[in-house]
């Protein structure tokens, strides 16, 4: 088939049609990257706006900026009994295709400010559960406290400018690390401690540089030393410097590429593909995930059975297609965003909790049996569904650029009350504004900023000082260029001033904004390619890496396996099968 998109072929694996069998859903007509793409153009996580709750007079932070066209309630207004959703409500109109009339109740039903849930003092993160003292977090799932400017993170205390942490505490610009303790400028390390620029190691400490280790100590680049000769080297690296980091990241870069890595990031799994995927079954495509089961084309999924085309669901749920955003203990949910806390058999929904039985619904709390917002008997609803569905297929709705949209199908790109640019699909799918607008995503232009700085970056001492909270700092980035959503000017806090301090790190010069993009290059694309396992007997392929012991499988010859991994074929990279990686580094 050719993606109505991209206009790329694509096809359907065994799995992928049993599962829309049992969904009695048909085939998609976007391919997987563009179906993701659509998804994570539903996700606003870092763009944060002050404005007016549209029910009360309170100040609030919010996702959605004051010229949102809905109604934008607080939290404690949307939980309380001053509204109902139902007054929204309509007759469903058989003259008028299903999206445009869903686009119509969206400019009018409420929506929630953000997402945080059971968490206190996070005013300033978003899409946080049960969470404490956190400042510009994003995707913050339980048990986190004290921490800042972190995404994609998980009880772990007192964490600055991390991303996809696990029980980590005191940890600082890692990505993809957990157990971990006092670890800076590292990625993919598990159980190491009082560290700083690892790569791959695990059951470390007081190791610098490394790359692959395994239950060391006192090493550098690799190298084993004695306490105070490892001491003495430490200092003289000037790591508290800004010249002596860049010097080093330099340096563990070049290192890194004389050694394999593993065809993709995971353990305890079986019969998976992707990467960064831990404790699955039977999962491919998936990316971010942990403890799935039966899921295809998902990311950042935890403990979701049965499901296909997920973005963001954690706890439990079962059955889910073309979600956003679903998170603990839902069933057999199709084409919705953000719906929770136990909703069953709902379609092209958004913003409804605790719900069941839903079609084309926005702002419900407890409902059942309603359309397009308005409240139907069981056996009116059960008899409106299938005519409604066989009208979708009949009268499609054609988006601006000819796309067709009929039931099977995700929300058009314009119903996303997102513009491009505030959301994830532009970390992933990066677009020009004038790509976007031609694809027919929104466009927002950074809005002029009243501050002017206090302090340029180049003026920011080594040495950290509280007295720098009082500061308005130009980005480093902020001349333009660097593409990264620049704030232009930022203000330190106190407690990341502390931080630093603490832990004799020089404050950064560049926005939070900027320091996210800079990290998330670190992380793996979301896609796959066929590549041959790189082990070429003693030694890797290129020849760059000498195997440290005999590999019995296929001994002095080439390795002949094969995998679908992240790393591209012409990225510089040895790159091997789990089985000649843990020859290696078991």
């Amino acid at each position: 088939m050719k993606c109505q998109n991209c206009q790329k072929e694509f096809g359907f694996s065994e799995n992928e049609k049993g599962f829309y069998q049992k969904m009695t859903v048909p085939e998609p007509t976007f391919c997987p990257a563009c179906r993701l793409q659509r998804r994570m153009a539903l996700r606003n996580e870092r763009s944060l706006y002050g404005r007016q709750c549209s029910g009360s007079d309170d100040r609030i932070i919010s996702y959605f900026d004051a010229d949102a066209p809905f109604p934008v309630y607080s939290r404690e207004y949307w939980y309380s009994d001053k509204w109902d959703g139902t007054k929204y409500g309509r007759d469903y109109d058989f003259t008028k295709p299903f999206f445009t009339q869903f686009a119509e109740l969206a400019k009018v039903a409420p929506r929630l400010q953000m997402w945080i849930v059971n968490s206190t003092n996070s005013d300033y993160s978003n899409y946080v559960v049960e969470s404490n003292d956190c400042y510009l977090c994003f995707t913050a799932l339980g048990g986190n406290e004290q921490c800042s400017y972190c995404s994609y993170l998980q009880h772990s205390l007192n964490c600055f400018d991390c991303y996809l942490i696990d029980k980590c505490e005191k940890c600082y610009e890692c990505f993809n690390c957990d157990n971990s303790y006092d670890l800076k400028y590292s990625r993919d390390c598990s159980n190491c401690r009082s560290s700083a620029f690892l790569v791959e190691c695990n059951d470390c400490s007081d190791c610098v540089g490394c790359v692959g280790l395994r239950g060391k100590q006192y090493n550098i680049f690799n190298e084993q030393y004695m306490k105070e000769e490892y001491l003495a080297k430490l200092a003289e690296l000037k790591l508290n410097t800004r010249a002596g980091i860049a010097k080093m990241k330099r340096q563990v870069d070049e290192l890194s590429l004389k050694f394999p890595r593993r065809y993709m990031h995971g353990f305890k799994n079986e019969d998976v593909s992707g990467d960064y995927v831990n404790a699955s079954k039977c999962v491919h495509d998936g990316y971010l995930v942990a403890g799935n089961e039966d899921c295809e084309h998902v990311y950042f999924t935890r403990n979701v059975k049965s499901s296909q085309d997920v973005t963001v669901s954690t706890l439990g749920n079962e059955q889910l297609y073309e979600c956003h955003a679903i998170p603990k203990q839902n069933f057999n949910l199709k084409f919705c965003d953000l719906c929770s806390n136990g909703c069953r058999d709902l379609e092209y929904s958004i913003n409804c909790d605790s719900s069941a039985n839903l079609f084309g619904c926005i702002g419900l709390r407890g409902k059942e049996y309603c359309i397009l917002n308005k409240q139907y008997s069981k056996e009116e609803y059960e008899q409106l569904i299938p005519k409604i569905k066989e009208q979708m297929y009949a009268m499609a709705y054609i988006d601006t650029r000819g796309r067709s949209y009929k039931y099977g199908e995700l929300f058009p790109i314009e119903i996303s009350p997102f513009a491009y640019n505030e959301t994830v699909a532009y970390e992933f799918f990066p677009l020009t504004k004038e790509d976007a607008i031609a694809q027919g995503y929104h466009w927002k232009d950074v809005a002029h900023k009243e501050y002017q700085p206090t302090l340029q970056a180049d003026e920011i001492p080594e040495v950290a000082d509280e007295t720098l909270a009082k500061e308005t700092i130009a980005c480093a980035h902020s001349e333009g260029g660097c593409h990264h959503q620049c704030t232009t000017a930022f203000k330190p806090t106190v407690g990341e001033l502390q931080f630093y301090k603490a832990n004799q790190l020089p404050p950064s010069k560049l926005c939070p904004n900027c320091r996210h993009f800079e990290r998330i290059k670190e992380r793996n694309p979301v896609k796959l390619w066929k590549r041959p396992c790189d082990c070429a007997g003693d030694a890797s392929a290129d020849a760059v890496y000498r195997n440290q012991i005999p590999h019995p499988l296929h001994k002095s010859d080439k390795c002949s396996n094969e995998f679908m991994t992240a790393y591209a074929p012409d990225r510089p990279a040895i790159v091997y099968c789990e089985s000649c990686y843990q020859q290696e580094f078991s």
